[in-house]
C-alpha cells in the first residue's frame, strides 16, 4: 500500500481510530509540486460491531448536526531523489506533523490553531498496524466554520487582520517562553546536514522528530546556491551590498546578518511560524481574530523574521509609510512601520513567564528587526522580488547605510 494509497482510504482507516465513519472526502489542493494532498473530510460517529446500536466513545472535535468536519493532509511525494530541495520538503512535513502533535496543544486558547486529532506518528502502532507506516499523514479541525475567510494567494490583509495577525504572532512567540526546550540537539538541523546525522545515526528512529534549529526556509544556510549566484550577477546593486567582504569583517554583510539570525539559545530568541503570509492564515468575518496554519518550517529564531515577510508581502503599503507619491530611494523607518512593531512588541512582552526578568529593550529589538529586513531583502534579491518590494528595497539601502547598525552588526560576531 505505502504512499500510493487513496486519499479517501487513508481517511477511512484513520476516522476508525476516533471512531468515525467517513462520509465524505474532497480535495481542497494538492500540495506544493506534487507532494500530496489537502482533503476535506466529513464523518460521522461509527456504531460499535454487532449492530446492537450502541455508540462507541465519543471523538475528539467539533460535532455539527451529527457531522465531523475535518481536514485531511497526506504526504505522497513523487519518485525520491536526494537533492536538498526535496530533502527540504520531505523533513518539513515531518516538523508540521511534530508541531500538530507536541506543539499547538501547549499554545493555549487564544493561538488559533487546528486541533490534530490523528497523526500516522503519533499512533504510530495503530498506522504501521493498519498499513500506513510509511505514510505522513494528519488529521486536523477545520479552521473554516470558524475562521471561513481565507486570506489568498499573495493577498493584502485589511488593516484589521494586520493587526489580528500580530497579536496571533506575538501571542505564539511569547507562549514558547514558557516551555522552549533547553537541548538545541532536539531540533532538526538544515536538511543536507540532518541526512549525513540521521545517516551516522543508521537511519531515522521512531522518536527523531523536533522542529527546525533554524525556523523558516530562506536562511542562507539553505540558500548558497542563490547567494552565489546574486554574488555573480553584476548587474545588481544587491550584490556588492550583500555579498562583498566587509573592509576588517570575516565575511559579506549577508553572512554577518545570517550569523547574528542563527539560533544558540538566546533568551530573545522563540519559535517561529516560518512562513508568515496571507496565504497561510484564515480570519473570522469582521476581520478581527486570524488562526495560522502551514507550519512546515517552524521553529527556533527572532520574531521579527516573521514580521519581515510578513510586512512585505501581505500588510498594505500606506500602514507602514505614509511617503506620497514615488518611494524614496532610502527609507528609514516610519510612523506606521513603528506603531505595528511597539504594538507587536508590547504584547510580546506580555507573554513574558511570571518572574522572568528578561528585558527586550526597544534599541536591541529594532537592530533585531533590521537584520531580519536586511536578510529577508538578501533572500528577495536572489530568489525573485515580489509584495512591498520597493518598500523593502528602501528600507534596506537605509539600514546598510547606518554606520551604527554596521558597527553593531560587527560587535554580533
Amino acid at each position: 500500500m505505502g504512499s500510493s494509497m487513496e486519499p479517501r482510504r487513508v481517511a477511512e482507516i484513520m476516522l476508525s481510530w476516533l471512531g468515525l465513519d467517513l462520509v465524505s472526502c474532497a480535495e481542497l489542493q494538492t500540495l506544493w509540486a506534487g507532494y500530496g494532498h489537502v482533503c476535506a473530510i466529513q464523518a460521522r460517529r461509527a456504531r460499535e460491531d454487532g449492530g446492537n446500536g450502541t455508540p462507541r466513545p465519543p471523538a475528539a472535535g467539533r460535532e455539527e448536526e451529527g457531522t465531523f468536519h475535518l481536514v485531511l493532509k497526506l504526504i505522497s511525494p513523487p519518485a525520491r531523489h536526494g537533492d536538498e530541495g526535496h530533502l527540504r520538503k520531505m523533513l518539513s512535513y515531518e516538523v508540521e506533523q511534530f508541531f500538530y502533535d507536541r506543539v499547538a496543544p501547549t499554545l493555549g486558547d487564544d493561538v488559533a490553531v487546528a486541533a490534530c486529532l490523528a497523526s500516522t506518528w503519533g499512533m504510530r502502532e495503530r498506522a504501521a498496524a493498519d498499513g500506513l507506516a510509511d505514510l505522513t499523514a494528519t488529521v486536523l479541525s477545520d479552521l473554516r466554520p470558524e475562521f471561513p475567510v481565507a486570506g489568498g494567494e499573495r493577498a493584502v490583509l485589511t488593516p484589521r487582520q494586520v493587526h489580528a495577525s500580530l497579536r496571533w504572532l506575538a501571542r505564539f512567540h511569547g507562549a514558547s517562553w514558557r516551555w522552549l526546550p533547553g537541548d538545541l540537539g532536539t531540533f532538526l538541523l538544515p536538511p543536507l546536514e540532518e541526512a549525513q546525522r540521521r545517516r551516522r545515526r543508521g537511519g531515522r528512529p521512531s522518536g527523531d522528530r523536533g522542529l527546525w534549529l533554524n525556523g523558516g526556509y530562506t536562511y542562507l544556510a539553505t540558500r548558497r546556491r542563490e547567494y552565489a549566484s546574486l554574488a555573480e550577477d553584476g548587474g545588481s546593486e544587491w550584490s556588492a551590498a550583500f555579498c562583498t567582504p566587509a573592509r576588517g569583517s570575516w565575511g559579506s554583510v549577508a553572512e554577518q546578518v545570517a550569523g547574528f539570525l542563527t539560533p544558540s539559545g538566546r533568551p530573545y530568541e522563540t519559535y517561529i511560524h516560518g512562513d508568515v503570509k496571507s496565504e497561510n492564515l484564515f480570519s473570522t468575518t469582521a476581520g478581527d481574530r486570524v488562526a495560522f496554519f502551514d507550519f512546515q518550517y517552524a521553529g527556533l529564531g527572532l520574531g521579527v523574521c516573521d514580521l519581515a515577510k510578513l510586512f512585505t508581502c501581505s500588510v498594505p503599503l500606506d500602514m507602514l509609510t505614509g511617503a506620497a507619491g514615488a518611494m524614496p530611494h532610502e527609507l528609514p523607518m516610519d510612523r506606521g512601520e513603528r506603531g505595528l512593531l511597539e504594538r507587536y512588541r508590547d504584547i510580546l512582552l506580555s507573554r513574558r513567564p511570571e518572574g522572568s526578568r528578561f528585558e527586550y529593550a526597544w534599541d536591541d529589538f529594532c537592530r533585531h528587526w533590521e537584520a531580519a529586513l536586511v536578510d529577508w531583502c538578501r533572500f528577495q534579491a536572489s530568489w525573485g522580488f515580489w509584495g512591498n518590494t520597493e518598500w523593502l528595497q528602501a528600507r534596506a539601502r537605509s539600514i546598510l547605510k547606518d554606520q551604527g547598525w554596521r558597527d553593531w552588526l560587527q560587535r554580533q560576531a
